[in-house]
Protein backbone atom coordinates (compact mmCIF):
# COMPACT_ATOMS: atom_id res chain seq x y z
CA UNK A 1 0.00 0.00 0.00
CA UNK A 2 1.40 3.37 -1.00
CA UNK A 3 1.51 6.04 1.69
CA UNK A 4 0.28 9.47 0.71
CA UNK A 5 1.37 11.49 3.68
CA UNK A 6 1.73 15.25 3.92
CA UNK A 7 3.02 16.12 7.41
CA UNK A 8 0.80 18.59 9.24
CA UNK A 9 2.24 21.86 10.65
CA UNK A 10 5.71 20.74 9.55
CA UNK A 11 7.54 24.07 9.78
CA UNK A 12 5.91 24.85 13.11
CA UNK A 13 6.89 21.47 14.55
CA UNK A 14 10.52 21.77 13.44
CA UNK A 15 10.80 25.29 14.82
CA UNK A 16 9.02 24.30 18.01
CA UNK A 17 11.29 21.35 18.76
CA UNK A 18 14.32 23.68 18.69
CA UNK A 19 16.50 20.87 17.33
CA UNK A 20 20.12 20.54 18.43
CA UNK A 21 22.42 18.77 15.93
CA UNK A 22 23.78 16.45 18.65
CA UNK A 23 20.47 15.87 20.40
CA UNK A 24 18.34 12.76 20.84
CA UNK A 25 14.77 13.04 19.55
CA UNK A 26 11.75 10.76 19.57
CA UNK A 27 8.98 10.66 17.01
CA UNK A 28 6.46 8.68 19.04
CA UNK A 29 4.00 8.32 16.16
CA UNK A 30 6.38 7.72 13.28
CA UNK A 31 3.77 7.01 10.58
CA UNK A 32 5.07 7.82 7.10
CA UNK A 33 8.09 9.65 8.60
CA UNK A 34 7.04 13.03 7.18
CA UNK A 35 8.07 14.93 10.29
CA UNK A 36 10.99 12.61 11.06
CA UNK A 37 12.58 13.10 7.65
CA UNK A 38 12.93 16.80 8.46
CA UNK A 39 14.08 16.23 12.03
CA UNK A 40 16.84 13.84 11.00
CA UNK A 41 18.17 16.25 8.34
CA UNK A 42 19.07 18.62 11.16
CA UNK A 43 21.05 16.05 13.14
CA UNK A 44 24.82 15.59 12.82
CA UNK A 45 25.89 13.36 15.71
CA UNK A 46 22.38 13.19 17.13
CA UNK A 47 19.90 10.31 16.98
CA UNK A 48 16.24 9.95 16.11
CA UNK A 49 14.17 7.22 17.76
CA UNK A 50 11.11 6.42 15.65
CA UNK A 51 8.35 4.59 17.51
CA UNK A 52 5.18 3.15 15.99
CA UNK A 53 2.87 0.29 16.91
CA UNK A 54 1.96 -0.17 13.24
CA UNK A 55 4.44 -2.47 11.50
CA UNK A 56 3.37 -1.19 8.07
CA UNK A 57 4.32 2.32 9.16
CA UNK A 58 7.73 1.19 10.38
CA UNK A 59 8.41 -0.57 7.08
CA UNK A 60 7.53 2.52 5.06
CA UNK A 61 9.44 4.85 7.39
CA UNK A 62 12.57 2.72 7.08
CA UNK A 63 12.39 3.18 3.31
CA UNK A 64 11.83 6.94 3.56
CA UNK A 65 14.73 7.34 6.01
CA UNK A 66 17.08 4.88 4.29
CA UNK A 67 19.80 7.48 3.64
CA UNK A 68 19.79 8.47 7.32
CA UNK A 69 19.70 4.92 8.73
CA UNK A 70 22.86 5.46 10.78
CA UNK A 71 21.03 8.20 12.70
CA UNK A 72 17.69 6.42 13.21
CA UNK A 73 16.55 3.70 15.60
CA UNK A 74 13.22 2.08 14.69
CA UNK A 75 11.10 0.69 17.52
CA UNK A 76 7.90 -1.37 17.22
CA UNK A 77 6.04 -0.26 20.34
CA UNK A 78 3.58 2.29 21.71
CA UNK A 79 4.88 5.65 22.87
CA UNK A 80 3.20 5.04 26.24
CA UNK A 81 6.05 2.58 26.90
CA UNK A 82 8.73 5.28 26.63
CA UNK A 83 10.40 4.16 29.87
CA UNK A 84 10.72 0.60 28.56
CA UNK A 85 12.02 1.79 25.17
CA UNK A 86 14.66 4.11 26.61
CA UNK A 87 15.63 1.53 29.20
CA UNK A 88 16.37 -1.00 26.48
CA UNK A 89 18.48 1.61 24.66
CA UNK A 90 20.30 2.67 27.86
CA UNK A 91 19.21 6.28 27.30
CA UNK A 92 18.29 8.38 30.34
CA UNK A 93 17.01 11.56 28.72
CA UNK A 94 16.06 12.99 25.34
CA UNK A 95 16.00 16.49 23.88
CA UNK A 96 12.63 16.44 22.18
CA UNK A 97 9.54 14.33 21.57
CA UNK A 98 6.89 14.67 18.87
CA UNK A 99 3.43 13.08 19.01
CA UNK A 100 1.04 13.32 16.06
CA UNK A 101 -2.12 11.89 17.61
CA UNK A 102 -4.90 9.87 15.99
CA UNK A 103 -5.33 7.92 12.79
CA UNK A 104 -2.73 8.50 10.10
CA UNK A 105 -3.36 9.17 6.43
CA UNK A 106 -2.04 5.77 5.36
CA UNK A 107 -4.30 3.94 7.82
CA UNK A 108 -7.32 5.68 6.33
CA UNK A 109 -6.12 5.06 2.79
CA UNK A 110 -5.51 1.37 3.43
CA UNK A 111 -9.14 0.28 3.21
CA UNK A 112 -8.53 -3.25 4.49
CA UNK A 113 -7.64 -1.88 7.94
CA UNK A 114 -11.27 -0.90 8.57
CA UNK A 115 -10.62 2.70 9.63
CA UNK A 116 -12.53 4.26 6.74
CA UNK A 117 -16.31 4.51 6.48
CA UNK A 118 -15.97 5.01 2.71
CA UNK A 119 -14.39 1.62 1.93
CA UNK A 120 -15.78 -1.82 2.73
CA UNK A 121 -13.60 -3.98 4.98
CA UNK A 122 -13.86 -6.16 8.04
CA UNK A 123 -14.37 -4.11 11.19
CA UNK A 124 -10.84 -3.85 12.55
CA UNK A 125 -9.32 -0.40 13.36
CA UNK A 126 -6.38 -1.85 15.30
CA UNK A 127 -3.27 0.29 15.01
CA UNK A 128 -1.29 -2.61 16.42
CA UNK A 129 -2.14 -5.67 14.33
CA UNK A 130 -1.02 -8.07 17.08
CA UNK A 131 -3.67 -6.76 19.46
CA UNK A 132 -6.61 -9.18 19.83
CA UNK A 133 -9.41 -6.70 20.57
CA UNK A 134 -10.77 -5.01 17.43
CA UNK A 135 -13.69 -2.90 16.28
CA UNK A 136 -15.58 -6.12 15.50
CA UNK A 137 -15.40 -7.15 19.16
CA UNK A 138 -16.58 -3.74 20.31
CA UNK A 139 -19.53 -3.50 17.90
CA UNK A 140 -20.68 -7.07 18.44
CA UNK A 141 -19.89 -7.66 22.11
CA UNK A 142 -20.33 -4.37 24.01
CA UNK A 143 -23.62 -3.93 25.83
CA UNK A 144 -26.04 -1.24 24.71
CA UNK A 145 -25.02 1.03 27.59
CA UNK A 146 -21.31 0.53 26.84
CA UNK A 147 -21.86 1.34 23.16
CA UNK A 148 -23.77 4.49 24.08
CA UNK A 149 -21.01 5.58 26.47
CA UNK A 150 -18.23 5.12 23.89
CA UNK A 151 -20.11 6.82 21.05
CA UNK A 152 -21.22 9.73 23.22
CA UNK A 153 -17.96 10.25 25.10
CA UNK A 154 -15.43 9.68 22.32
CA UNK A 155 -17.51 10.65 19.30
CA UNK A 156 -19.51 13.46 20.93
CA UNK A 157 -22.40 12.04 18.89
CA UNK A 158 -25.81 13.39 19.96
CA UNK A 159 -27.51 10.32 18.44
CA UNK A 160 -25.43 7.91 20.56
CA UNK A 161 -28.34 6.36 22.45
CA UNK A 162 -30.33 5.62 19.30
CA UNK A 163 -27.25 4.32 17.46
CA UNK A 164 -26.50 1.93 20.33
CA UNK A 165 -30.10 0.68 20.27
CA UNK A 166 -29.97 0.06 16.52
CA UNK A 167 -26.63 -1.76 16.71
CA UNK A 168 -27.94 -4.10 19.40
CA UNK A 169 -31.15 -4.69 17.44
CA UNK A 170 -29.20 -5.46 14.26
CA UNK A 171 -27.01 -7.96 16.14
CA UNK A 172 -30.06 -10.04 16.97
CA UNK A 173 -30.30 -10.96 13.29
CA UNK A 174 -26.59 -11.40 12.53
CA UNK A 175 -23.23 -10.04 13.53
CA UNK A 176 -22.12 -6.72 12.05
CA UNK A 177 -18.95 -7.74 10.26
CA UNK A 178 -17.88 -4.93 7.92
CA UNK A 179 -17.48 -1.19 7.86
CA UNK A 180 -20.25 -0.64 5.33
CA UNK A 181 -22.62 -2.91 7.26
CA UNK A 182 -22.06 -0.63 10.24
CA UNK A 183 -22.60 2.45 8.08
CA UNK A 184 -25.99 1.06 7.01
CA UNK A 185 -26.98 0.66 10.66
CA UNK A 186 -25.92 4.24 11.35
CA UNK A 187 -28.01 5.47 8.43
CA UNK A 188 -31.03 3.67 9.87
CA UNK A 189 -30.42 5.11 13.32
CA UNK A 190 -29.97 8.75 12.28
CA UNK A 191 -33.09 10.17 10.59
CA UNK A 192 -32.64 11.07 6.94
CA UNK A 193 -33.68 14.67 7.53
CA UNK A 194 -30.85 15.07 10.03
CA UNK A 195 -28.31 13.34 7.78
CA UNK A 196 -28.92 15.85 4.98
CA UNK A 197 -27.40 18.61 7.11
CA UNK A 198 -24.48 16.74 8.68
CA UNK A 199 -21.14 15.27 7.57
CA UNK A 200 -21.00 11.54 6.86
CA UNK A 201 -23.10 9.69 9.48
CA UNK A 202 -20.15 7.39 10.21
CA UNK A 203 -17.65 10.10 11.08
CA UNK A 204 -18.27 10.50 14.81
CA UNK A 205 -19.10 6.86 15.54
CA UNK A 206 -16.07 5.53 13.66
CA UNK A 207 -13.87 8.01 15.53
CA UNK A 208 -15.32 6.86 18.84
CA UNK A 209 -14.82 3.17 18.08
CA UNK A 210 -11.24 3.75 16.90
CA UNK A 211 -10.37 5.68 20.06
CA UNK A 212 -11.80 2.95 22.30
CA UNK A 213 -10.17 0.08 20.39
CA UNK A 214 -6.73 1.71 20.60
CA UNK A 215 -7.17 3.35 24.05
CA UNK A 216 -5.98 6.57 22.41
CA UNK A 217 -7.06 9.09 25.04
CA UNK A 218 -5.95 6.99 28.00
CA UNK A 219 -2.55 6.48 26.38
CA UNK A 220 -2.17 10.20 25.64
CA UNK A 221 -3.13 11.29 29.16
CA UNK A 222 -0.88 8.81 30.95
CA UNK A 223 2.08 9.37 28.61
CA UNK A 224 2.54 13.15 28.89
CA UNK A 225 3.92 13.16 32.48
CA UNK A 226 6.15 10.15 31.67
CA UNK A 227 7.54 11.86 28.58
CA UNK A 228 8.24 15.11 30.44
CA UNK A 229 10.19 13.18 33.09
CA UNK A 230 12.38 11.79 30.30
CA UNK A 231 13.13 15.18 28.74
CA UNK A 232 16.50 16.78 29.42
CA UNK A 233 16.43 20.33 30.75
CA UNK A 234 15.38 22.55 27.84
CA UNK A 235 13.98 19.56 25.97
CA UNK A 236 10.63 20.05 24.26
CA UNK A 237 7.43 18.08 23.82
CA UNK A 238 5.35 18.92 20.73
CA UNK A 239 1.89 17.36 20.40
CA UNK A 240 -0.43 17.65 17.41
CA UNK A 241 -4.09 16.84 18.03
CA UNK A 242 -7.08 16.72 15.70
CA UNK A 243 -10.17 17.02 17.88
CA UNK A 244 -11.27 18.70 21.08
CA UNK A 245 -11.01 15.63 23.32
CA UNK A 246 -7.31 15.18 22.57
CA UNK A 247 -6.54 18.91 22.73
CA UNK A 248 -8.28 19.22 26.09
CA UNK A 249 -6.13 16.43 27.53
CA UNK A 250 -2.91 18.07 26.31
CA UNK A 251 -3.97 21.50 27.58
CA UNK A 252 -4.90 20.12 31.02
CA UNK A 253 -1.81 17.94 31.39
CA UNK A 254 0.45 20.86 30.45
CA UNK A 255 -1.38 23.06 32.96
CA UNK A 256 -0.94 20.49 35.72
CA UNK A 257 2.77 20.12 34.96
CA UNK A 258 3.13 23.92 34.98
CA UNK A 259 1.30 24.34 38.30
CA UNK A 260 3.69 24.70 41.22
CA UNK A 261 1.49 24.12 44.25
CA UNK A 262 -1.87 22.39 44.62
CA UNK A 263 -2.39 22.97 48.34
CA UNK A 264 -5.78 24.41 49.40
CA UNK A 265 -5.64 28.22 49.65
CA UNK A 266 -6.35 28.14 53.39
CA UNK A 267 -3.00 26.42 54.06
CA UNK A 268 -0.39 29.22 54.55
CA UNK A 269 2.65 27.03 53.78
CA UNK A 270 2.98 24.62 50.86
CA UNK A 271 2.71 21.04 52.05
CA UNK A 272 2.34 19.27 48.71
CA UNK A 273 5.92 19.78 47.53
CA UNK A 274 4.75 19.89 43.93
CA UNK A 275 7.29 21.58 41.66
CA UNK A 276 6.76 23.18 38.27
CA UNK A 277 8.13 20.85 35.61
CA UNK A 278 7.58 22.74 32.36
CA UNK A 279 7.10 26.11 30.82
CA UNK A 280 4.39 26.32 28.21
CA UNK A 281 5.72 27.62 24.89
CA UNK A 282 2.32 27.87 23.20
CA UNK A 283 -0.23 29.69 25.35
CA UNK A 284 -2.64 29.23 22.46
CA UNK A 285 -2.40 26.23 20.14
CA UNK A 286 -0.70 26.75 16.79
CA UNK A 287 -3.05 26.09 13.86
CA UNK A 288 -2.48 25.78 10.13
CA UNK A 289 -1.91 28.83 7.97
CA UNK A 290 -4.23 29.64 5.08
CA UNK A 291 -1.49 28.47 2.70
CA UNK A 292 -1.27 25.05 4.35
CA UNK A 293 -5.05 24.66 4.41
CA UNK A 294 -5.08 25.02 0.63
CA UNK A 295 -2.83 22.01 -0.02
CA UNK A 296 -3.32 19.85 3.08
CA UNK A 297 -6.94 19.31 4.07
CA UNK A 298 -5.94 17.14 7.04
CA UNK A 299 -4.49 20.24 8.72
CA UNK A 300 -7.87 21.96 9.04
CA UNK A 301 -8.49 20.68 12.57
CA UNK A 302 -4.87 20.31 13.70
CA UNK A 303 -3.64 22.02 16.86
CA UNK A 304 -0.04 22.05 18.04
CA UNK A 305 0.91 22.62 21.68
CA UNK A 306 4.54 22.77 22.83
CA UNK A 307 6.06 22.57 26.32
CA UNK A 308 9.66 22.83 27.52
CA UNK A 309 11.24 21.01 30.46
CA UNK A 310 12.65 23.35 33.09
Amino acid sequence: MEFNHIPVLLEEVIEGLNIKPDGIYIDGTLGGAGHSSEIVKRLTTGKLIGIDQDENALKKASEVLEEYKDKVIFIHNNYENIDEVLGQLNIDGVDGVLLDIGVSSHQLDEGSRGFSYHQDARLDMRMNGSQEFSAWNLVNEYSESELERVILEYGEESWAKRIAEFIVEERKEKTIDTTLELVEVLKKAIPIGVRRNMPHPGRKTFQAIRIEVNRELDVLKSSIPKIVKRLNKGGRLAIITFHSLEDRIVKNEYRDLFTECICPPEIPICMCDKKREIKIITRRPIIATEDELEYNIRSRSAKLRIAEKI
